[in-house]
Formats: structure tokens, C-alpha cells, sequence
């Protein structure tokens, strides 16, 4: 009986606009801001809550029942949910899946995330793709009562995306390694923007021992570090407030480490070949978005949440305006065009705009790193070659 009466605890979304949206109460009260945006994915609600890419924004999920698989620790995608607020139509009474552990609703408490159920959000996904993305607030609790003219000044308060480095909030603080599994090939770098354990976990089962860094790693570390590849990952912000990540990777470049980055890493490496970058209306976040590989042809369903993209030009071979050589787009949006990836021809590096590791979400897109994989496995055996060559001299 206490939980269906803390059930019917009043909540109320609003808007920067001044829309507002009435539900109920759903884990944490109190009032949490940040950048309303929607999620399309039918599952894998765990994985997109510890996905810290997530930091800084409201998530609302278009599925309308979300929650009755409950949650457990081997899906968890990092130490702990990063969403600044959650959205859903209608959270399960019950939890109904032998891997659960505890429910979601014990969850989003524990880590203090404030959520509000019991609202069309079918109204609220139109609202957002017509007017884009913008600021917003849930209030629950004591802060339910504040008059509607404090809660929206509450929001317009609140920091726009634009603008904003997140990195240094979901990065490791130390330096970290997970050993390769199986015949080993090389080590790799990986800056953590926002990594998620899957990522690094299918790296390491590629034969890599894969080194974790902090976003504060400098150039001289890294050259100390010496390794065989640097490979950036996804995580929040706007590109464009990540300068020192842009000159970090164009001296990595400029030494010849082969590159592989992920979705925000694919737009640093735009930024650091000398492309800007620019703020999606609404931008892409779910596990069903269509993507032509414009290499081999073929249409990736893919998983994303990326809210800026890469300006480069779609068609042909291009020259990096920072000196790298020639560069072509090799993956784009099937919906809008966006650029989904980029590909250099006279240096070892590319990247895509989405997640390949797919947590949750379809795995047409692991081949990526395979292709990360042979890179250095033909430049390893290549520079071996040389060496035997110049031996026999």
C-alpha cells in the first residue's frame, strides 16, 4: 500500500518554452535540470541510464513500459546512472526477469536521480522533434509546490549544452588497464570521455591490453606510454569545448598512432582533421537508427545518442584542412544525412558517429572492430617486414 501511495506523489515536467507536463513522482524527489531529450530503443533501459554519455540531459523514453526487467550489475555500463532526470509513461509495478536484481525504482533513489511517470510521452517526443532539443526540469516533492513561475525560471537558469565540456564529470580519475584475452597484439590507448565497460571489454577480447586513461592525460604521457593504438570514446558535451582532447589527438596523428574513435570521438577527430562541428536539432538516440557504409554498401541498424555532429562535405575525397592528408565521409545517416563517419586514406585512422559495441542494441556494426583489429595488425606485421628486411641488408 505504501507504494502505490508514493505512486501518486504529483510531479510535473517542464519545458524552457513554457510547456509543462503533469505525472507522478518516480524515483528520487526533488528538482533536477538539464537538456530534455528522447530515446527511442524498446529495451536496454539499464544500459542507456549508466551510459555516460547521458550526463547532463533528461532522458525520456518513447517505449511506454520501461521497468519490468528490473536491474542487475552485469548490464551496468558504468559504476552508476548518469542521467540528470528520467522520463517514462508507465514504470512496472512488478519485476518479472530471473536476472533482476533489484527493481529500477531502487536504483534511480539510490543515486539520486529524480524521474516522473504517468505523462503522454508521445506528446512530448512531437514537441521536442519540432522544436529541437531544449532545457528543461522535473519537480517532485517539496519543489512540486513551488509556483509555476519559479519552476520555469528554475529552468531558463539552467546551462545550455552548447558549450559545455562534461568529460572531466564521467572520466576515470586514475589510470587503469584491462589485459588482452587471448593471443594479445598490441596495446591500446583509450581516452575515457565516457567509456562504457562493453567497449573497453570487446577491445580487450580483440587481443588488446587496453589502457584507460583520464581526459587530463598529456601529450608527454602519452608518448610515454608509447602505444600501438589510440582509440577515443563516446561521452557528453559539445565537442567544441574539448580543445586539449583536438590538440592531443592531431600530435598523436602528427606521430603516426593508428586511431579508432566512437561518437564523440568521431567528432574530435573531425575537429582535429580541421572540420567543425555543429548542434542536431534533436539528434540521434536510440538502438534503430539506419546507416549506409558507403564502403562496402551495405545499411547498419545502429545504436546512438550523440546530440552534435561532423560538418564535412558528403561527397568525394576531400583534403584536411588541418594537413592530414586526404579524407572521405564513409558512413552517413539514411534519415538525415548526417555525417556518421569519417575515414583518412593517407593515415591509419577513422571513426563512426554511433556505438558499435551496441549496449543494448543490434550488433551489425561489431565488424568495426575487427577492422580496428587488422589496422594494427597489418601495420605490426609490416613494421616487422621492414625490420627483417633492413637485418638483411
Amino acid at each position: 500500500m505504501t507504494r502505490l501511495l508514493s505512486r501518486a506523489e504529483p510531479a510535473v515536467l517542464v519545458l524552457e518554452d513554457g510547456r509543462r507536463y503533469e505525472g507522478r513522482a518516480y524515483g528520487a524527489r526533488g528538482r533536477t535540470l538539464g537538456e530534455a531529450v528522447f530515446a527511442t530503443g524498446m529495451t536496454g533501459y539499464q544500459e542507456t541510464l549508466t551510459d555516460p554519455s547521458y550526463a547532463g540531459q533528461i532522458v525520456l523514453q518513447t517505449a511506454p513500459h520501461i521497468g519490468n526487467t528490473g536491474v542487475n550489475d552485469e548490464d551496468m555500463e558504468s559504476t552508476r546512472i548518469w542521467v540528470a532526470g528520467y522520463v517514462v509513461r508507465d514504470p512496472s509495478r512488478v519485476v518479472s526477469n530471473f536476472r533482476a536484481q533489484r527493481s529500477l525504482d531502487d536504483d534511480l533513489e539510490k543515486d539520486g536521480v529524480v524521474g516522473i511517470s504517468g505523462i503522454d510521452t508521445r506528446a512530448v517526443t512531437r514537441h521536442i522533434r519540432s522544436f529541437g532539443a531544449m532545457r528543461a526540469g522535473i519537480f517532485s516533492g517539496d519543489d512540486y509546490d513551488l509556483s509555476q513561475t519559479e519552476q520555469l525560471a528554475a529552468v531558463r537558469s539552467g546551462v545550455e549544452m552548447a558549450g559545455q565540456n562534461l568529460s572531466s564529470a564521467v572520466s576515470t580519475k586514475e589510470q587503469y588497464t584491462v589485459p588482452a584475452q587471448g593471443e594479445r597484439i598490441g596495446t591500446v590507448a583509450v581516452l575515457d570521455l565516457g567509456v562504457k565497460t562493453s567497449t573497453v571489454n570487446y577491445l580487450a577480447e580483440r587481443g588488446f591490453d587496453v589502457v584507460v586513461l583520464p581526459e587530463t592525460v598529456t601529450g608527454e604521457q602519452l608518448v610515454e606510454l608509447a602505444p600501438d593504438a589510440l582509440f577515443y570514446s563516446n561521452g557528453p558535451g559539445d565537442p567544441e569545448a574539448s580543445e586539449a582532447h583536438v590538440e592531443l589527438l592531431q600530435t598523436s596523428l602528427r606521430s603516426g598512432t593508428p586511431f579508432f574513435g566512437i561518437c564523440f570521438g568521431n567528432q574530435l577527430l573531425g575537429r582535429a582533421l580541421g572540420f567543425d562541428t555543429y548542434k542536431l536539432p534533436f539528434g540521434h538516440r536510440g538502438i534503430n537508427q539506419p546507416v549506409l557504409d558507403r564502403v562496402t554498401g551495405r545499411v547498419e541498424i545502429t545504436s546512438q545518442n550523440h546530440g552534435f555532429a561532423v560538418d564535412a562535405p558528403r561527397e568525394g575525397v576531400v583534403e584536411s584542412p588541418a594537413g592530414f592528408g586526404r579524407v572521405e565521409v564513409s558512413h552517413v545517416s539514411l534519415n538525415d544525412d548526417v555525417v556518421e563517419g569519417l575515414r583518412c586514406l593517407d593515415i591509419d585512422a577513422f571513426s563512426v558517429q554511433y556505438h558499435p559495441e551496441a549496449a543494448a542494441g543490434p550488433h551489425d556494426s561489431m565488424y568495426l572492430f575487427d577492422r580496428f583489429r587488422d589496422m594494427i595488425v597489418a601495420r605490426t606485421s609490416s613494421a616487422a617486414q621492414a625490420t627483417a628486411e633492413g637485418e638483411s641488408e
